[in-house]
């Protein structure tokens, strides 16, 4: 049972360790985009931001909402807007170790 809960949540940090992913979540963590304005903004093509959308729609960290002929994107729920701002709040603390940390992967 700890091992099942350990692979879930090591899936759920693999959505945020993408630089697309999260250039998407920072796009959309203060309103809903549509898939135009995400790629101008991540400055990505269509079917790479795609990709990464379907991605954070299956973890259940996204949804899409239809309107008309488009598909606006938002955060799920206020905890996720909450757990991004942590991240941010978190590494503006730690950001020079980061910043030197010889173990890290580009």
């Amino acid at each position: 049972m700890i091992q099942i809960e350990l692979d879930l949540k090591i899936k759920f940090f693999r959505a945020f360790g993408d630089k697309t992913r999260v250039q998407i979540l920072d796009c959309i963590k203060n309103g809903e985009k549509t898939v135009s304005q995400i790629v101008e903004s991540v400055e990505g093509n269509q079917s790479n931001i795609s990709q990464h959308l379907a991605c954070l729609r299956g973890c259940g960290i996204i949804v899409g909402r239809p309107e008309g002929k488009y598909v606006y994107y938002g955060l799920r729920n206020q905890q996720i807007k909450e757990l991004l701002d942590t991240f941010d709040d978190v590494l503006r603390q730690i950001q020079d170790d980061v910043a030197c940390c010889e173990n890290h992967i580009n």
